[in-house]
């Protein structure tokens, strides 16, 4: 297997895993902290469906090689595969997005849990929040994103066996 059909597949399981986690284990257990968890697995579900593309445009040799960290990639992809796969703004903000908070949430000082809301305070005190249905959003958005990345790169699957 090449190493963009590892990650469209790493990309439908974290998708699926994150899904899984949000509508069968989070009403069982009830636990506000596991929104992180779902949260970070849509973001790696969305980073290998990148990753995907961007692998598959290497192995064809229409871009050049680049160096395996977010930032570049994610440049990379929006300069050269983007608008040539017509691929919509909101995905790439969401992706930002989706970094944005998980790198606030690390730096976070302060969180805590208010009415079902997950809530991270930066050190000058802006508060971000994350809900379930702010998630099953952010979900629904990754699951268009790996099913336009899966069309992408299954294109020419029949020429690879």
């Amino acid at each position: 297997m090449e190493e963009f059909e590892v990650l469209r597949e790493n990309a439908k399981k974290k998708i699926s895993l994150a899904d899984h986690m949000l509508t069968m284990t989070y009403p069982l257990v009830r636990d506000t902290k596991l929104l992180l968890v779902v949260l970070e697995n849509v973001f790696l579900a969305m980073t290998n469906a990148m990753g995907s593309i961007l692998y598959y445009e290497r192995f064809y040799k229409h871009i050049p090689p680049f160096t395996d960290n977010f930032e570049n990639k994610f440049q990379l992809f929006k300069e050269k595969c983007a608008e040539k796969y017509n691929v919509n703004e909101v995905y790439l903000k969401l992706l930002r997005e989706l970094k944005e908070l998980i790198v606030q949430h690390r730096k976070s000082p302060v969180e805590f849990v208010r009415k079902d809301r997950f809530v991270i305070c930066s050190e000058n005190y802006n508060l971000k929040t994350i809900g379930v249905d702010q998630i099953k959003v952010y979900i629904a958005k990754a699951k268009d994103f790996i099913q336009l990345t899966n069309f992408i790169v299954s294109k020419n699957e029949g020429i690879l066996r």
